[in-house]
C-alpha cells in the first residue's frame, strides 16, 4: 500500500486508457504521455498496460507501507527517497516506511511513477485510469488526495540497476491535414503553422489551450457535432485552438484544423503555461515514418533489458 501524503497539483492513477466505448460518450483518459508509462513498466518487466501514478508539477510526497520496485520516467521533479535522490529513467528498491518526495517541475510538466506489478485498484470498462470529468476509474474515481491509499503488491525481489532514455522532445509538432480545409481556407491553415503558439494556463488534460500575439484566425462557421479523438485541433470562434488531450470530449461542433500524428501527441504531456510550439502539416508516409522510429525505440528497449531481468 501507498499512502498518499501530499497530492500536489494533480495526481492521478493511470494507465493506456478505454478504448471501445467512445460512442457511449466515454473519453479515453489514460496517461498523456503512453510512452514514459510504457518505459517505466518495461523497466520492471511490467506489463506494458499495468496502471502508474501520474504526477502533474510536483510538489507531492508519497509514503510506502511495504516492500516494493519502482521506475520513475518524465520531467526532473528533482525527487528523493528519503533523502536519496532519484533521478528520471531509473529504477529504485523501496523499503517499508520510506518516503518519496517530488519538488517543483523543472523543463516540463509530468512524470510517471511505476511500480512493481502495476496499481491493484479495480477495472472500469477494462481499465484503471482515473475519468475526472465521468468520476470513475482509480481508486476513488477522482484525482489522490491526502491521507488516500494507493494498493500495489509487496515485491523484495532483488533487482538490477536499469535505466532507459526518454524519446528526445520536439518543439515542432507535426499534423495530419484538416478535413475542413475547404471550409476555413488554405490561407487559414497557412497562418496557423507560420504562428508560433503559446500554452495558456487554461490547459488540462482535457485539451491544451492555445494562443498567440497576432492571431486572425477568428471565424463565425457553425457546424453540426462530430466526432473528435486526443490529438484533434479544434478552432473556436476565437480562434484560439485547442488540442484535445486523453480527457477531452468525444463529439464537437467546431471546425477542425487538423490531427497531431500519433509520434508526437505525447509531446504534448510536458507541456506548460507559457511553452511555445510551431506546426508543420505532413503527409501520412512522413507520418508513419515518425511512428516506425518511435516503435524502434521501445523495440531497443526492451531488447536491452532482456538480458538485465
Amino acid at each position: 500500500m501507498i499512502t498518499v501524503l501530499k497530492p500536489g497539483l494533480l495526481m492521478t492513477i493511470q494507465d493506456k486508457g478505454r478504448t471501445g466505448f467512445r460512442h457511449l460518450g466515454v473519453a479515453q483518459s489514460g496517461a498523456i504521455d503512453s510512452y514514459a508509462m510504457t518505459i517505466a513498466n518495461r523497466l520492471l518487466d511490467n506489463d506494458d498496460n499495468d496502471a502508474v501514478i501520474e504526477i502533474t508539477l510536483g510538489l507531492a510526497q508519497l509514503q510506502f507501507n511495504c516492500d516494493t520496485l519502482i521506475a520513475l520516467i518524465g520531467t526532473d521533479m528533482k525527487a528523493k527517497l528519503d533523502d536519496t535522490p532519484v533521478y528520471p529513467g531509473w529504477t529504485y528498491t523501496v523499503k517499508q516506511g520510506q518516503t518519496l518526495t517530488f519538488a517543483a517541475a523543472r523543463n516540463g510538466f509530468r512524470a510517471y511513477l511505476a511500480v512493481k506489478g502495476g496499481i491493484n485498484c479495480e477495472r472500469v470498462m477494462n481499465s484503471r485510469a482515473t475519468d475526472l470529468t465521468a468520476g470513475f476509474g482509480g481508486t476513488t474515481g477522482a484525482a489522490l488526495k491526502e491521507n488516500d491509499t494507493i494498493p500495489i503488491t509487496p515485491s523484495s525481489q532483488n533487482w538490477p540497476k536499469l535505466g532507459a532514455l526518454s524519446p528526445p522532445k520536439r518543439r515542432l509538432i507535426r499534423i495530419h491535414p484538416s478535413i475542413h480545409t475547404q471550409l476555413l481556407g488554405q490561407s487559414t491553415l497557412d497562418d496557423f503553422c507560420a504562428k508560433t503558439w503559446q500554452v495558456t494556463p487554461q490547459s488540462n488534460r482535457m485539451g491544451v489551450r492555445l494562443q498567440t500575439s497576432s492571431n486572425q484566425l477568428a471565424h463565425s462557421h457553425s457546424l453540426p457535432s462530430l466526432a473528435v479523438i486526443p490529438g484533434s485541433i479544434q478552432l473556436p470562434p476565437s480562434g484560439e485552438p485547442i488540442v484535445l488531450l486523453n480527457d477531452g470530449q468525444t463529439t464537437g461542433g467546431y471546425p477542425l484544423l487538423g490531427g497531431i500524428i500519433s509520434a508526437d501527441l505525447y509531446h504534448f504531456a510536458q507541456l506548460k503555461p507559457g511553452d511555445s510550439i510551431n506546426f508543420s502539416y505532413v503527409d501520412l508516409a512522413a507520418a508513419n515514418a515518425a511512428q516506425a522510429k518511435l516503435d524502434a525505440h521501445l523495440q531497443q528497449l526492451t531488447i536491452a533489458l532482456r538480458n538485465k531481468h
